[in-house]
């Protein structure tokens, strides 16, 4: 990030980062879904005990990455691994919907690219969630063509 230099080498290095920190962002994201689901079944154990609930997860700033043949440790600044991984908890708590959670991780990737590494191109984060929503579009604009027959007055079959 310190690169003033806007050389060849410059851009491969912020751009190399720039897939690191998209593979962190969405690391942290999942870990952010991942462990409220589990913080909630505690906290209902515990309500149920009588007791209190257990303390709410806390993101890492750090996440371990395969790069290549190796893991890596990838450090993200806290407001971002922060926010990331609370838009994972609040998707887990479904007060987010997919696109929306895919926008908010979006617009922090873009920050991060424009901002900080000075990209050109902004990385594209969450690829996992936009590929399932896509199968699922399939999927039921499939089922909406299924439901019509070639026999409707209305559907032309020249």
């Amino acid at each position: 990030m310190s690169l003033k230099s806007d050389t060849h080498d410059a851009r491969i290095v912020r751009m190399r980062m720039g897939m690191l920190c998209r593979a962190h962002l969405d690391k942290t994201f999942i870990a952010g879904a991942e462990q409220t689901a589990r913080w909630q079944e505690q906290a209902n154990l515990a309500l149920m005990d009588g007791k209190p609930a257990p303390d709410l997860p806390l993101p890492s700033k750090f996440q371990k990455i395969r790069a290549g043949e190796a893991d890596i440790y990838v450090y993200l600044p806290e407001e971002h691994a922060v926010e990331a991984f609370g838009l994972g908890a609040r998707y887990q708590k479904m007060e987010l919907t997919a696109d929306k959670a895919i926008e908010a991780m979006q617009a922090l990737a873009n920050q991060i690219s424009y901002y900080d590494l000075r990209l050109k191109e902004p990385f594209q984060v969450m690829a996992f969630l936009r590929e399932e929503l896509a199968s699922q579009e399939a999927l039921e604009s499939g089922e909406e063509g299924s439901l019509s027959s070639p026999t409707d007055p209305e559907v032309d079959v020249r």
